[in-house]
């Protein structure tokens, strides 16, 4: 965060400038009858309005975004979990595969084809089909 530049002190030697330094050199003390006074708080009053609109629809804009990141969030972990499962299956599947295999004692068993069908529905539930050919 950036500090305000500090303003010169005034110098004692010369009194007449002092007034230069003084917090109302810049603006002139206006009365609040004046047009001109009703001006600038018009002029304020409508850039306070705009600052605050500006900082709502910064503020709709961020939630909106972390609405969009959560949904996606939830649809990403909908996708980690389907494919844990889907991982789980075929894991399950070659193991059983190979424990077949181990099991022959034939010592040139017969060439197979096995064919596998993994089908997923809507509620996330899987069927296996096998099918030796």
């Amino acid at each position: 965060m950036k500090m305000p530049m500090k303003k010169p002190f005034p110098s004692s030697e010369s009194s007449d400038d002092s007034d230069d330094f003084s917090p109302n050199a810049k603006r002139a003390k206006l009365e609040k009858s004046s047009d001109e006074y009703v001006a600038r708080r018009e002029r304020n009053n409508i850039a306070v309005r705009k600052s605050r609109e500006k900082s709502r629809a910064k503020a709709k804009e961020t939630l909106a975004q972390v609405d969009k990141l959560r949904k996606e969030n939830e649809m990403l972990e909908q996708k980690v979990t389907i494919l844990s499962k889907e991982l789980s299956v075929l894991k399950d599947l070659f193991l059983a595969h190979a424990g077949n295999v181990s099991e022959v004692t034939c010592p040139t068993p017969p060439p197979t084809t096995v064919t596998v069908q993994v089908t997923a529905s809507a509620d996330h539930q899987y069927s296996v089909k096998a099918q030796e050919n």
